[in-house]
């Protein structure tokens, strides 16, 4: 086996990825999860848990193309990275560099952070996670370790009295009560310590083998470090620090060879796309610092298997089940990721829906709004926070501070419950339904003593019974046509 070794690590590194395009969004009702042990972070967790509902932004010059945020300067063969924009697509080396020149027309002078914030608060969120950078390396604050920035001279926005955005936003939003969360890209396209100009790009990997570039790959760990420890230090209190790209980490022979088996085994084309490379960006060594500067700071190394990833991350789906431990699915609200021109949002109903049904699973909702290049929202964006917030107005109490609770769902009622002994049940109204039910049946629950009821919004109890099914619930004839103009209405158990 020691002879087979380097010849195994030489294969599993040249080989190319599967086509499904997971391997770093691991099947997470599935994923071994490390519990963490500091207790100001477990502390700030179980705050967290009780937030429920936080706002994703994704933000950069590539929203003058209404294009997907980074990935088409990335040479791969995924839909996504698709290169429809710019005056020669065709060929990658000028459209890679008409994409970094995206930078000297970002001039976005609508920005108005305090806008955003008095409406994500009306709508009942709680946090916020911003893109401070993405892949594609344009750093969205004032960093002084690159001019590849919204500050950078070249950028127009750079002489606006808001010009460092990041800032602006934490303030904006921590002025109405909010937790600070800040994504930042591990990978970044733009660095010549990563995607090193002498060689051509590959993938989305580091386009050299760090093992026989040391001191390259240690110039891109001081800059990765000194960058996180910037926001970290230079931008009030940091609540998350939200990691992507999980295939930049620590990897073994051991995990490399579990990795390939789950390509394998994953496979449905016939051929690998993406090289597994170890790439140690010294995680645990960075972490350590971060909670130096931000004490208990919750971090979310995204699809990277150990104690670094204190919440999971289901992108853009809802877990068919609850999850035993701490986690968070990122939904898009309209459009995609980053801004897309005529984008189309959720109503304001299926947003509550989901929203309800992630609560009632043990998770946070995580809701990506995606500012324009004036930097404004759409007007579908607050009208879908306006809804949400309406409902929220007369039902959060079934919201925040809730926990999962057995069987968390049947029919088309979700379940929540908080350590108070309180229950409840919250119940989907369909689009176009035009009837409600004499009885809701709560089934296999017995409680002791007698059951007091009510629905949120209605001063008045409701009756109540119990049966060998669980306890019966009686819905008031003269409720039933104000009940079925909502989106959701929660019958309250104490």
């Amino acid at each position: 086996m020691k002879n087979r070794l380097p010849l195994l690590m030489a294969l599993l590194t040249c080989t190319i990825f599967a086509t499904n395009i997971s391997w770093s969004q691991a099947i997470y009702e599935d994923e071994r999860y490390v519990p963490e042990t500091d207790p100001l972070v477990l502390e700030k967790l179980e705050k967290w848990q009780d937030l429920k509902f936080g706002l994703l932004m994704h933000w950069g010059p590539y929203s003058q193309w209404g294009i997907v945020e980074s990935w088409s300067i990335c040479p791969e063969e995924y839909g996504w990275c698709e290169r429809t924009k710019g005056s020669n697509p065709e060929n990658y080396f000028a459209y890679k560099k008409e994409y970094e020149d995206l930078q000297k027309t970002f001039n976005p002078t609508g920005f108005d952070p305090e806008k955003w914030a008095k409406a994500a608060k009306h709508a009942g969120m709680k946090y916020v996670v911003f893109t401070t950078k993405h892949h594609d390396g344009f750093s969205m604050f004032d960093t002084k370790y690159t001019d590849y920035k919204i500050t950078g001279p070249e950028t127009p926005f750079s002489t606006h009295p808001k010009a460092n955005v990041t800032k602006e936003i934490f303030d904006a939003f921590r002025a109405q009560n909010f937790w600070a969360g800040a994504y930042f890209s591990k990978p970044d396209w733009h660095m010549p310590a990563y995607w090193d100009p002498y060689y051509p790009p590959r993938d989305r990997n580091v386009n050299y083998e760090p093992e026989s570039k040391p001191e390259k790959w240690q110039e891109f760990v001081d800059f990765t470090h000194n960058q996180i420890l910037e926001l970290l230090t230079d931008y009030g209190k940091v609540d998350i620090l939200w990691l992507d790209g999980g295939w930049v980490a620590k990897k073994t022979a051991s995990t490399i060879s579990s990795w390939y088996d789950r390509q394998m085994k994953n496979n449905k084309t016939g051929y690998l796309k993406t090289r597994n490379i170890n790439q140690d960006i010294k995680m645990d060594e960075l972490v350590e610092k971060a909670r130096e500067k931000q004490p208990g700071l919750i971090v979310v190394d995204r699809a990277v298997h150990g104690k670094n990833q204190n919440y999971l991350t289901p992108e853009n789906r809802v877990p068919e089940k609850p999850l035993p431990y701490p986690w968070e699915s990122c939904i898009i609200a309209g459009g995609g990721w980053s801004y897309s021109f005529n984008a189309k949002y959720m109503s304001g109903r299926e947003a509550v829906h989901t929203l309800v049904d992630i609560v009632a699973k043990g998770g946070n909702l995580l809701l990506n709004i995606a500012p324009s290049p004036k930097g404004e929202w759409d007007q579908g964006a607050y009208q879908l926070l306006e809804e949400i917030g309406d409902w929220m107005e007369i039902n959060s109490e079934a919201i925040y501070g809730t926990r999962s609770m057995a069987p968390y769902k049947f029919d088309n009622v979700c379940i929540t419950s908080k350590p108070d002994g309180s229950v409840y049940l919250v119940y989907l109204v369909e689009k176009g339904q035009d009837s409600l039910p004499n009885e809701i049946v709560f089934p296999d629950y017995h409680p002791k003593g007698k059951t007091r009821a009510s629905i949120l919004g209605f001063s008045s109890r409701i009756k109540s019974k119990k049966s060998e099914k669980g306890v019966v619930f009686e819905i008031p004839d003269g409720l039933k046509p104000k009940l079925l103009k909502t989106k959701a209405f929660v019958i309250k158990i104490k």
